[in-house]
């Protein structure tokens, strides 16, 4: 490597650190940090599963309409500020989730949280990944995505942690807010310090075009949306089917931590099988794979069924977001910020109507099995046609 080339991979190597750091704080805390804190939030403020998922579904809606908000190009030339000021957003809003036991202000207080989640995604996942598209980096997206996993794993690592601090006066719910939000405070100014102006993009400063619609571009937007609908019931889920299982406590605490570290870890390995099967295959094999983990999760005994799902989850779930959202730019390179947003609104309404299909049929069936494996053959069905259309696919992707 020449003297000239270490300042550009040093850069590199910065921006893939914040988008990485950005992931953990705006969705591996905002996001996902709901299901491990939910036992405790029921126990602490006598939540009902209803009240429950109608808090869960508040995000969920928020995180549709960020995305949607995001596809419009009044944010042209403010990405960074904007990406900034939601992680800020998301680190209050944790925080905030700890001061209330009302289920409106905490559904509002969520929903607010998807906003935050999905501009990070849209506007910092942009310059991040531009970036390392320029530079023709396989690292920089395995990094970015990979910390979300990351972040799941450490707000899991807090849930345990935060009681062993013995917070006076505070429930156990509060305690685990209260400390996300402290690290997510601390990971939102690492980011700040570390993130470029941008965003970067191969068509410069020129405000995007409109989006074309085409064939391949339309076939993974569809089956990114209902790989939303298949993930987010396990995603949702699981720590309630680990509840259920004989290790009690223990195993919820590794059921999601195991998500986390494949997760954190999926993204990286998985590139190692692109050269051999494209990204459109490795894709498929994803949707495929995730799959196979949703019929383990409900056809293992107990309790090796939520540590399997876990790692199944984890091991995919991020891989085929990163993936998705990189076919999705690679298909639409005049205006790949509106490919990422949109694409990121179908995955939101597939995860909206997900936990309502799965908490009816659970109510209904007395279990989780039936609505997993729906989701389950959701996503047979989604890798199963973008293998009918991996020539397509393939073809209009660059070489």
């Amino acid at each position: 490597m020449t003297t000239i080339d270490r300042p550009h991979h040093a850069s590199l190597a910065s921006t893939a650190t914040a988008g990485a750091i950005a992931m953990a704080v705006a969705m591996g805390f905002g996001r996902f940090s709901y299901t491990p804190i939910l036992p405790a939030m029921m126990t602490d403020l006598g939540l009902s599963p209803a009240d429950a998922g109608l808090i869960a579904s508040a995000n969920f809606v928020g995180y549709l309409a960020g995305a949607v908000l995001g596809a419009y190009g009044w944010a042209h030339g403010q990405e960074r500020r904007i990406g900034l000021a939601s992680l800020a957003a998301t680190t209050l809003l944790l925080a905030a989730m700890g001061l209330t036991s009302s289920v409106l202000v905490l559904s509002l207080i969520r929903f607010l949280a998807g906003v935050a989640s999905a501009f990070s995604m849209i506007f910092i996942s942009g310059i991040v990944l531009g970036h390392g598209l320029l530079a023709r980096s396989e690292h920089v997206p395995a990094m970015h995505f990979g910390g979300v996993g990351l972040g799941i794993v450490f707000s899991s690592l807090c849930v345990w942690l935060a009681p062993l601090a013995g917070a006076a006066g505070l429930s156990a719910s509060q305690a685990d807010w209260f400390t996300g939000a402290l690290v997510a405070l601390v990971g939102t100014v690492v980011v700040a310090l570390m993130l470029p102006a941008g965003p970067v993009s191969g068509n410069g400063a020129a405000r995007e075009k409109p989006l074309t619609w085409t064939r391949p571009l339309t076939v993974v937007t569809l089956t990114y949306g209902l790989f939303g609908f298949g993930y987010v019931i396990t995603a949702t889920f699981l720590v309630a089917m680990a509840r259920d299982a004989s290790g009690g406590h223990s195993i919820e605490f590794l059921a999601w931590l195991l998500t986390g570290l494949s997760a954190a870890l999926s993204v990286y390995l998985w590139r190692f099988a692109v050269p051999r099967f494209g990204l459109a295959g490795v894709y498929a094999i994803g949707l495929l794979a995730e799959a196979v983990g949703l019929v383990l999760t409900v056809s293992l005994p107990l309790p090796y069924a939520p540590l399997a799902g876990g790692l199944m989850l984890g091991a995919t779930f991020m891989m085929i977001t990163a993936y998705g959202l990189q076919i999705g730019r690679h298909l639409a390179p005049e205006s790949p910020r509106k490919a990422l947003a949109l694409m990121t609104a179908a995955f939101g309404i597939g995860q909206i109507i997900g936990p309502v299909v799965a908490g009816w049929l659970a109510q209904r069936t007395g279990s989780f099995a039936a609505p997993t494996l729906i989701a389950a053959a959701v996503l047979f069905v989604c890798g199963g046609v973008i293998v009918a259309e991996l020539r397509r696919i393939a073809a209009a992707l660059p070489r």
